[in-house]
């Protein structure tokens, strides 16, 4: 028998790549639903799976072509569309059982509708943490709805919706017809900006399949590394500089001063350094922040430069405490090899994080602990407030 008739064994077999997974989330009227019945008529997803709490509430009856089981519909397009019963994982591993087992259409893509005014980290954990999902699913993209009418009632008025256009990839601004008030637009539109610099933003009119998904790492066409469009790294540090020479009280009519407002804690910040860490050195700064600070990390997405292999960076993406497994690259995908790892911080500043990589990259700072005292004592940066 040849060599290339014998079958692999399961140790060998690799597990298929991960599936892509992103997120609708939004405020209550936002316009979901409006934007899920125009996605879901779209051939651009026809391999894709949406998720969703209950058929009724976003009115696919006029899209059925036919029912596949009790919680499972196939839409005209070619999407399947499937309800959440009751626990997220559940339902996750029981669509990769079906999907394995050839006994529904296979799908490359899931989209999971999240309900009104929740929190979307929890879903982002899910995804992100359980051990068997992370090897077959990879958080690709949030996509949040802003409701222009009532956006920045909102805003203020629920810290749930603020964490929603913090965490996105997409922000969607929808109902912008609805409004005579160029300046009340710009208003919201500039607030999110401040808020979120690293996201695109689209108006509802413009939001298509094309527009919302493929926000990963990866280009969907030559399947390569493309860091600069994931992180946009660029935004943020000219948002960073706009706010540093005082611009930034401008936005949202003056209440960027407003500590009532949810948002007034909440800041993106580039970490951009050419000085590369040791794979320990990082291994200690990621998870010092992360136990001490991971409720404060809304979201972090970045690429390092370790110095055991400077020839091949490493890519992290995390949601508050919870990362992706981190992937070494087989080389950097640009001209720029440099350490650049984009925060979405909530009461936590810059300058603390910027002062806890220099630590363990032994840059010294005054009034700050090198990297010895640190690991030495691993409580120092949050007994001694040094870093606050």
């Amino acid at each position: 028998m040849s060599e290339s008739t014998v079958s692999a064994s399961p140790l060998q077999r690799k597990p298929p790549p991960p599936i892509p997974v992103s997120v609708l989330t939004g405020f209550l009227g936002s316009g979901k639903t409006t934007l899920l019945n125009r996605l879901l008529r779209d051939p651009a997803l026809s391999d894709t799976l949406v998720l969703i709490n209950e058929f009724g509430e976003i009115g696919l009856d006029h899209l059925l072509v036919e029912k596949a089981d009790g919680d499972m519909i196939l839409m005209s397009s070619g999407c399947l569309c499937c309800t959440i019963r009751g626990d997220l994982v559940s339902t996750l591993e029981d669509l990769l059982k079906r999907r394995d087992n050839n006994r529904i259409t296979p799908f490359a893509r899931v989209l999971i509708e999240t309900t009104g005014l929740a929190d979307p980290a929890p879903v982002l954990h899910t995804i992100m943490f359980h051990p068997y999902l992370m090897l077959r699913y990879r958080l690709e993209g949030v996509i949040t709805l802003v409701d222009a009418v009532n956006g920045e009632a909102t805003l203020n008025a629920h810290e749930e919706s603020v964490k929603q256009a913090a965490v996105a990839d997409r922000l969607v601004l929808s109902k912008t017809d609805l409004l005579d008030s160029p300046l009340k637009i710009a208003s919201l539109k500039n607030r999110l900006a401040a808020l979120n610099p690293a996201a695109r933003l689209i108006e509802a009119q413009d939001a298509c399949a094309a527009n919302l998904f493929d926000t990963g790492l990866y280009d969907p066409q030559s399947k390569s590394p493309d860091v600069g469009r994931w992180l946009n790294a660029e935004a943020v540090e000219k948002a960073e500089a706009h706010a540093h020479h005082g611009h930034g009280h401008h936005h949202g009519h003056d209440h960027a001063h407003d500590v009532n407002r949810h948002d007034a804690s909440i800041r993106a910040h580039c970490l951009r350094s050419d000085t590369p860490l040791d794979p320990r050195g990082f291994d200690l700064f990621l998870n010092m922040l992360r136990e001490f600070h991971g409720p404060n990390l809304l979201r972090v997405k970045g690429i390092v430069a370790l110095s055991d292999d400077l020839s091949r960076p490493l890519v992290i993406h995390g949601v508050q405490h919870v990362f992706h497994p981190p992937v070494r690259l087989q080389a950097w995908p640009d001209a720029d090899h440099s350490t650049r790892i984009v925060f979405i911080l909530k009461d936590l500043t810059a300058d603390f994080v910027d002062k806890l990589w220099a630590a363990f990259a032994n840059i010294a700072r005054t009034d700050t602990p090198d990297r010895a005292a640190l690991e030495d004592n691993p409580l120092a940066p949050a007994r001694s407030g040094l870093f606050s």
